[in-house]
């Protein structure tokens, strides 16, 4: 328990944050008025987001260790306890998600006209089930919570959703649910490798075979790259993405695309590492690909949000490639870009939403010269695309540039012409052309715009929902230090233990081969 680190003014703050959204579901049990509901799902939601500063003001970065720790026997029988913390890998993800709920209830708030109250349940059941996911060091909290989640987005897609809600949703069920299935497995066989304990920092860096390391990280890769969605694993997620509420699909880009990277730096690099590194190249290869097939089909796509569903499968591509380049920009790179892709990416869907509400279309037809009647819309609007195409100030040039140069420092390593980083960049032009022809066409649109005059622009609520969007684009964008600073030790931490693995595994091949 050394890698447990407790917060002795406020002891039970983690577990407080996690739990708030749960136990904010009880009055929705018992009072079933629409009002109300709104109301006070915003009212968790929001002080759950406020006392979630708490965490950064007590975080120590100088330290690897899990802060805010708690750890509580829960089934002893099997060895099993509830035990969450958050280190400088976590921390980010876990504001991120508290940060973004909030925002999915003004979403929603004109846009779900029926069966209010039972969307709001399934919105803080989700919140708990996110939250818990980056918080556990207990194998089997964590997969009970990753479990968990998939019921309420199940619902948000299957009853809230488009005209193809169904095929969407049981599609979405059963990808994730068979990725799951073999991560139980391979949580099982490490429970009996380690003594019959879940607790996950002592399976970190455990002495496994190589035959073993690979067949978990092929378990792990399945189940997390089925999450992210790596490229040709992510024929799940435009469908998803389309036919979900837009709090869904906020909370699908935002949020759950995140668990799959966060699978891969928490357990596939530190439980397999000889693994990773092993079959790291495929990998890469693959997230190039998921780069410029995400590219190139989000060029082709006239409907909106199945234009934002495809840059996701790029953007998320340049974070696998972060992860897999194993070194301090890399990895650094592609932590904040998850962030980045979190609070971009779930700007763009809340303004799609706010398109929609107006105009009962994602169609760029139906949206086409609306900048001369929605001057603020298309503000927010432009500021957004130059952030997910990785303009410079913006948030998304921060982290793209990060893995590019981390990616250049891998060619270098091994001695190679940077193939990976020139093949990544074209991702980055196809970013700004698929961004730019959606800006163009929904500010100017053509000679044949169709009769927009009736729209209104944003209202209040509206604006409050995306202006703290805007403001984390200029914030990484411009001082990106300040977020780098809370993960950098946690990741020199996992870079410095994987690099030693590879040192002791090569000298003891040097000593068999002699």
């Amino acid at each position: 328990m050394d890698q447990l680190l407790t917060y002795p003014e406020f002891p039970h703050l983690l577990s407080i944050l996690i739990f708030l959204p749960l136990a904010g579901v009880v009055p929705l049990l018992f009072v079933n008025n629409d009002l109300f509901s709104r109301n006070w799902t915003l009212v968790v939601t929001s002080i759950a987001a406020l006392l979630s500063i708490g965490l950064i003001t007590g975080f120590d970065t100088s330290t690897t260790r899990f802060q805010f720790a708690e750890s509580h026997s829960w089934i002893s029988s099997l060895n099993i306890h509830y035990q969450v913390g958050l280190d400088g890998i976590s921390i980010l993800l876990f504001l991120l998600t508290s940060f973004i709920m909030p925002f999915c209830v003004l979403a929603s708030w004109s846009y779900i006209k029926t069966r209010i109250r039972t969307f709001m349940i399934c919105l803080l059941v989700m919140e708990t089930s996110m939250l818990g996911v980056f918080a556990a060091l207990d194998f089997v909290l964590f997969y009970i919570l990753w479990e968990a989640m998939l019921i309420p987005m199940y619902l948000l897609i299957g009853i809230w959703g488009g005209p193809r809600k169904i095929y969407a949703s049981i599609k979405f069920f059963l990808y994730t649910l068979s990725g799951s299935v073999l991560l139980l497995v391979a949580i099982i066989w490490l429970y009996q490798e380690n003594g019959f304990s879940f607790f996950i920092p002592e399976m970190m860096w455990g002495n496994y075979s190589f035959t073993a390391q690979i067949l978990i990280f092929i378990a792990f890769f399945l189940a997390f790259a089925i999450k992210v969605p790596m490229f040709p694993f992510h024929t799940w997620l435009p469908a998803a993405h389309v036919e979900a509420p837009t709090a869904g699909s906020v909370i699908l880009a935002s949020v759950l695309l995140k668990m799959g990277t966060y699978g891969f730096l928490r357990f596939a690099l530190p439980i397999t590492p000889d693994a990773a590194i092993y079959l790291a190249q495929p990998v890469l290869w693959l997230s190039i690909a998921g780069i410029i097939y995400g590219g190139f089909t989000a060029l082709a796509q006239n409907d909106m949000k199945k234009l934002i569903a495809y840059s996701s499968v790029g953007h998320m591509g340049f974070v696998t490639l972060g992860i897999f380049v194993f070194n301090i920009h890399g990895v650094e790179g592609a932590i904040l870009q998850m962030i980045n892709h979190g609070v971009t990416t779930g700007a763009l869907f809340l303004c799609v939403g706010m398109i929609y509400e107006r105009t009962h279309s994602r169609e760029l037809l139906s949206a086409t010269g609306v900048g001369k009647f929605m001057p603020i819309f298309v503000t927010f609007l432009a500021f957004f695309s130059l952030s997910a195409f990785g303009f410079p100030g913006t948030n998304g040039f921060v982290g793209e540039f990060m893995i590019l140069v981390g990616t250049f420092q891998l060619d270098t390593a091994l001695g190679k012409f940077p193939y990976l980083a020139l093949a990544a960049i074209p991702g980055a032009i196809l970013a700004a052309a698929y961004m730019l022809r959606m800006l163009q066409k929904v500010i100017w649109g053509g000679t044949n715009n169709p009769d927009q005059s009736w729209l209104k622009d944003l209202n209040i609520r509206e604006i409050v929902t995306l202006a703290p969007f805007l403001f984390f684009v200029f914030w990484i964008g411009l001082d990106a230090k300040t977020f780098t600073n809370m993960m950098h030790t946690s990741v020199i931490g996992l870079l410095d233990q994987l690099h030693s693995h590879q040192q002791q595994a090569l000298t003891a091949a040097d000593l068999i081969l002699r």
